[in-house]
């Protein structure tokens, strides 16, 4: 029999089990091959991520990855790990949470099997993006329904949808970039990338997003389920909380491939621009990611350090995500009982 606990998934995208080329590489495929990841026909995705993209980028990859892997393991899936526990305390009994990995482990599935044989009655999906995009929140979104339909059918579930502009996220997110704002000469809010045309399959009327300089100055209709005006709803939310001036902080968006038109204005580029007017020290927020990785630990603080230094800057300080900060597991708990009836014992 069902017992009157309700199942908490936390769902974030993923990492390799290990550093190692082989297990990158698996990680890849699964990523690559999802068809809201790379959006084109099946055997043209399928040559491309296995016949070319795979078999390079698994050992680039590897050699990042073994950077800023830590003794406990992928940084992701460690302060993931710790936040559901946290997360657990906070809800008490009443609850079950677990972290699950759209692509690889903890899957999905695995995470629900295990809310099963807790006999879970209701479950909730926490997505843990917190602006909203087709490659990673809606692939977890149709996942998640996808398997809790096979493994616990019948039982009622509810998907919190996306927090970027949600009370509780801005102020974790602002009490945890406080202190590293002391020094710093220009703020970078810098958000992960995504293609163009995942914008615009958004666009409700196709006539909106990307079509001005200023489409994303405010969320309407026609850009609701934008990424890039969500992100930038955002950076003007924290901007606001933490007392920022217009002029001394920017919005950049990274991990940018090759082929195929991404999201602007690039991060990288202020990294190589703002040293020239006389930026020595620059701060970095990335409040796409709520947990430090590879995009946030080896892309800005190596890289990015790197290449503002080589333009002539002095500091690149990149702020930590939110990981398991108490903060954050406040803000959690808040945003994922946000319209449940539900009780729990702090």
């Amino acid at each position: 029999m069902l017992s009157k606990k309700t199942g908490l998934l936390h769902i974030n995208l993923g990492t390799p089990e290990s550093p190692e080329p082989k297990d990158v590489g698996n990680y890849l495929r699964e990523f690559l091959m999802d068809p809201l990841v790379i959006d084109i026909p099946f055997l043209v995705r399928w040559l491309l991520v296995k016949c070319l993209i795979v078999p390079r980028r698994s050992f680039q990859s590897s050699r990042l990855y073994k950077k800023i892997w830590t003794e406990q393991g992928s940084p992701l899936l460690v302060y993931t790990r710790s936040l559901s526990r946290k997360v657990q305390t906070e809800l008490g009994e009443g609850f079950v949470v677990l972290p699950a990995m759209r692509y690889g482990k903890p899957s999905i599935a695995e995470s629900l099997k295990a809310l099963r044989e807790a006999g879970v009655a209701r479950l909730v999906a926490l997505p843990l993006y917190p602006q909203y995009s087709l490659a990673a929140s809606e692939s977890s979104i149709a996942e998640f329904n996808r398997q809790a339909e096979l493994i616990l059918p019948g039982v009622p579930r509810h998907t919190v949808p996306a927090f970027y502009d949600h009370e509780a996220y801005l102020n974790a997110v602002a009490e945890v970039s406080q202190p590293h704002l002391k020094k710093a000469e220009k703020i970078l809010f810098s958000f992960h990338g995504i293609p163009e045309r995942h914008v615009k399959k958004t666009d409700l009327t196709g006539k909106h997003c990307l079509t001005s300089p200023n489409c994303c100055d405010s969320i309407g209709e026609a850009n609701k389920n934008c990424y890039r005006a969500q992100s930038y709803a955002t950076a003007r939310a924290l901007a606001s909380k933490l007392g920022l001036d217009p002029k001394d902080w920017e919005v950049g968006f990274q991990s940018r491939l090759s082929g195929t038109p991404w999201i602007r204005p690039y991060s990288d580029a202020f990294y190589e621009d703002l040293p020239k007017s006389g930026t020595k020290r620059l701060t970095v927020l990335t409040p796409s990611f709520v947990a430090d990785c590879l995009e946030t630990l080896e892309e800005v603080q190596i890289r990015g350090d790197e290449s503002f230094r080589e333009a002539g800057g002095e500091k690149l300080t990149l702020v930590p995500s939110l990981n398991d900060h108490d903060a954050w597991t406040k803000a959690v708990v808040k945003i994922a009982t946000a319209g449940l009836s539900v009780e729990h014992t702090p």
